[in-house]
Formats: structure tokens, sequence, C-alpha cells
């Protein structure tokens, strides 16, 4: 079915749709041989609190961004190649219910479906385009250099690292981006180059630290860290600004609309194929 859909014109228009609801804050996403396979809304649980998120399902890619005017326009777009996605699922516990991770190795998270119908038609097509993508092309995965996925704040009321320090207002809360614990900024003072999630190095914790320099000395392998002054640096490059949680006050819900409104509304797997 998706490569009858590959030159179709119903498809060349809904890519360009999902590119013109990016806007210039997205990359082009129409390229050749590219098919938009499905698409919906999943509840992201970010680090400060759930969140819905419009996702896209290609062939080849999992592309998702923020939701300004469903339907309309979106922003803060991530693309994740599929070659590199992996799932696994997670257990209902509580009101949080039909989840899974999403794991690879730029960015790896939670997501949850409104119902169990709508997780389970989401992971079978995800695993399908995983599995088509990996067999066109002959290669196999590698979890070697995944990204973690990060403990959500709520679940941090102390360091995790050193199990102490207390967050305030004045003792932020950090992430280590090799582990995802939630740790104080003397417990994450280290920075390290882990170049699948950024161009530069970035927070990690001073276990993590002393793992990763221990491999690299048996590796012979140099790696540029440096030591992050232990003040309020928000603006370095490694802080933690999730570059999908600062969104505008009501996360940009249309006006009168509710995350759990959304989420029921769209409670499906809108598929292509």
């Amino acid at each position: 079915m998706v490569d009858r859909l590959v030159n179709s014109e119903a498809n060349a228009r809904r890519i360009n749709n999902v590119e013109q609801c990016f806007g210039s804050s997205g990359q082009p996403l129409g390229i050749p041989g590219r098919v938009l396979v499905g698409e919906g809304v999943l509840t992201k649980i970010c680090r400060k609190k759930p969140k819905p998120r419009q996702f896209f399902l290609f062939n080849d890619a999992l592309v998702y961004g923020n939701i300004i005017i469903h339907k309309k326009k979106y922003n803060k777009q991530h693309i994740l190649p599929l070659e590199d996605v992996k799932l696994e699922n997670v257990n209902d516990e509580g009101n949080l219910r039909n989840g899974w991770k999403i794991i690879s190795p730029s960015k790896s998270f939670v997501v949850y479906a409104a119902t169990a119908t709508e997780k389970k038609e989401w992971m079978a097509h995800i695993r399908k385009c995983v599995n088509d993508i990996l067999a066109s092309r002959g290669i196999q995965q590698s979890t070697t250099s995944d990204s973690p996925v990060w403990v959500p704040d709520s679940e941090a009321k102390t360091c995790m690292h050193c199990r102490i320090s207390e967050f305030t207002i004045v003792n932020r809360r950090h992430h280590c981006r090799h582990c995802g614990i939630v740790a104080c900024n003397p417990c994450t003072s280290k920075r390290w180059l882990l170049p699948q999630q950024s161009s530069k190095p970035i927070r990690v914790c001073l276990t993590c630290y002393q793992k990763l320099s221990k491999e690299a000395s048996e590796d012979n392998i140099g790696r540029k860290y440096s030591v992050i002054a232990t003040g309020d640096n928000r603006n370095s490059s490694g802080e933690d600004s999730s570059d999908d949680d600062d969104d505008p006050s009501r996360d940009g819900m249309p006006t009168g609309t509710t995350a759990e409104q959304l989420a029921i509304h769209d409670a499906h797997f809108q598929s292509y194929e």
C-alpha cells in the first residue's frame, strides 16, 4: 500500500499540508519516496507535565510538534529517523494508561494514547514502518547510543544522585543527558560530548561522567568536557530548558479547549494507507 502511495497526488498534498502547518519553523518534508502513513494526537510526558503533541508517521521518519492551532498550525518540529526508533511497552499505572516509550539516539520519551485500540494501532504501524525500512536498507539497529527517557520533575523531590539536596527555586532541577535522572547542580556539574544528542558537551551526572571517562580512557578516545559553574546559568549549552516544554501558557490549545478534550476528540490513529 505504501508503494502505491509514493507518487500519488493525495500523498503529495498531505505532506505539503503538514509542511504548511509547521511553516518556517519546520524543515521541508517532501522528499522523494516519502509517504505519510498516518497521524494523530498523543500525550507526551514532558519534564514538567503531560502535554498533547501532534505526531505524523512517515514511512521513513516520525515527526511531531507542539499544537498551536489544532490541524492548522504547529511549531517546534522534531524529526526522528525510523531506522533509529525503538518501542517499549509501558504498563498502565493509575490514570496513566495506554503508554509506550519511543526511544532513539537523539531523543527518547513516553507517550500515551487515549484508548487501548489507538495504542495498538500506533505501535503496529510504527513497528511495520521500522521493519520495512531496516529490511529495505539491509541494516540492523543498535542500542548503544540511545538517549535516556527523562525522569519527570514531579518524581524527584530531592536529588536522585546524592539523595540529600532538596530542590527549591534557587536549587533547580537538572537532568543527566546520559541516564535521565533528576539531580542538583553540583551533581550535574560535568559535561560530556554525546554527539547523537548535541554538537556541544552537555550535562551529565557525576556517576555517568566517571563511567564515560573510564570507557573513553580504555578505548583511547578523547572527549571534550568542561565543568559548569555552580550558578544558575540558564543560557549555557546543555542547560535544562526542554525544547518542547517552554510553550505559551495554554500550550497552544485553542480557547476553551483542554488537553483532555483534544485527546478524546482525536482518539484514533488516522491512517492514510
